[in-house]
């Protein structure tokens, strides 16, 4: 990935932390292309212009603005924004959008039946807002309900339809389509409904209990609908792969970056091809989908600062404009407008059932590579010289690649590489190399 551009404001107030800014959005008004960041202040609208810049276009200064806001949350429906806020006494702020590129301003703030919201999601065919941990605009610290449902027919006068369930503490995050809900509830796990009607929703399934399970959190469902990502927000839990049927949920299996040092995964979205993970203090990382077990093929280190805590860093990402720019959030640092070439990548990392290295010969201070099979899961190999000392070895996981830098004298050495797959199975490759 390569940056394009980047945007963040000192002045802004933050805490001891530096944190200033939450979660990221995108939308497409009048042709053009925009960009959304919440701040501890409120919420920050940009224009994404053909030069690959981010032009402020306007400020909407949130009902409650202070050091302790660290969640903001977007949505958009037909000309307007939904900005709600998770700290404080706080609102539903709607944002009329039809005046840009000139303006933006504030249409309404319903400050009756919204109060601190910690997510929103909009079905726009169903014409339906999802508001996850409702609070009441009464007590602040009262969850309300795990989720409410409200009507979008007047998009400036939301009216409520439905309030529960009540078989969870919350609903943190929603992805819906087309009625079919999938809801991301903590230490509840993961439950799918179908609100087609919402009058009497109908359960379609739920995982209460599955491996390597932590808080539930977030996830998202391809666009063809046969795949659905989560993650559970939890020191070292790993992204969770899986198929979906329109009902049912079923676990295939786990992807992630540097979960072993504890490393958490927050929001994600997701092509049919490509999952675009914000992971905290670890940056963007994007994963390509083609391969049984998903292969990190690229990423950008929002958060280049090394910090014990792990929930620094990239908050949030948006990878739905039509230009495939892709929009990223950091705690810290603020917006990123980055460049990812989807097509490029899926020319450049064809899918392969076979290990080679090449070059080989290959001139010293140069680079050996490696194709990995799209089974493999962790690839392990070490390079030997003829008397059998170790002069190089390494590790590679979930990728389908690894270059291997040639540092060590001109001859004739012995490479061992060790292939996994995802039920620990081993294969093991014995090559040689000629070094020039």
């Amino acid at each position: 990935m390569t940056l394009l551009d980047q945007w963040h404001q000192d002045s802004l107030i933050s805490n001891s932390s530096k944190v200033r800014y939450s979660d990221c959005f995108g939308f497409v008004q009048n042709g053009a292309e925009y960009a959304v960041i919440g701040s501890t202040e409120g919420t920050h609208v940009f224009l994404v212009d053909q030069q690959d810049k981010l032009i402020p276009k306007g400020f909407i200064k949130g009902r409650y603005s202070s050091t302790f806001v660290q969640h903001r949350e977007y949505a958009v429906f037909k000309h307007y924004l939904y900005a709600v806020c998770d700290e404080g006494v706080s609102s539903l702020q709607i944002i009329d959008l039809q005046y840009l590129p000139d303006s933006i301003h504030l249409a309404e703030e319903d400050t009756l039946q919204f109060g601190r919201v910690h997510n929103i999601f909009i079905d726009p065919v169903q014409e339906k807002l999802y508001s996850c941990i409702h609070r009441s605009t009464v007590n602040t610290q009262t969850i309300d309900s795990p989720m409410k449902i409200f009507s979008l027919a007047d998009p400036l006068a939301l009216v409520e339809l439905w309030s529960g369930p009540n078989d969870v503490n919350e609903v943190h995050d929603i992805y819906v389509r087309n009625g079919k809900a999938l809801m991301n509830c903590g230490y509840d796990g993961l439950k799918v409904y179908d609100f087609t009607n919402t009058a009497a929703p109908l359960y379609l399934d739920s995982k209460s209990i599955y491996s390597d399970q932590g808080y539930n959190h977030q996830g998202c469902l391809t666009p063809d609908g046969t795949r659905y990502l989560f993650a559970d927000e939890t020191s070292g839990k790993r992204v969770k792969n899986c198929n979906f049927d329109g009902s049912l949920v079923t676990i295939n299996n786990y992807f992630g970056t540097n979960y072993q040092n504890g490393s958490v995964p927050h929001n994600i979205k997701a092509t049919n091809e490509f999952a675009f993970v914000a992971y905290y203090n670890e940056g963007i990382r994007i994963f390509d989908l083609r391969y049984p077990s998903p292969l990190e093929v690229a990423h950008y280190d929002t958060y280049p600062d090394e910090h014990p805590y792990k929930m620094n860093g990239n908050w949030g990402i948006f990878a739905d404009l039509p230009s495939k720019r892709l929009l990223v959030s950091d705690r810290q640092y603020g917006l990123f407008l980055l460049h990812f070439d989807q097509e490029k990548m899926l020319k450049s990392f064809p899918l392969t059932q076979e290990m080679d290295l090449y070059p080989n010969p290959v001139s010293t201070s140069g680079s050996l590579f490696m194709t990995i099979p799209n089974e493999t899961v962790k690839t392990e190999w070490t390079i030997y010289d003829l008397s059998g000392k170790s002069v190089s070895a390494g590790i590679s996981e979930h990728f389908s690649y690894a270059e291997i830098p040639v540092q060590f004298s001109a001859g004739t050495y012995q490479i061992k590489i060790h292939l996994y797959n995802d039920k620990d199975e081993i294969q093991t490759i014995i090559r040689k190399i000629v070094v020039l």
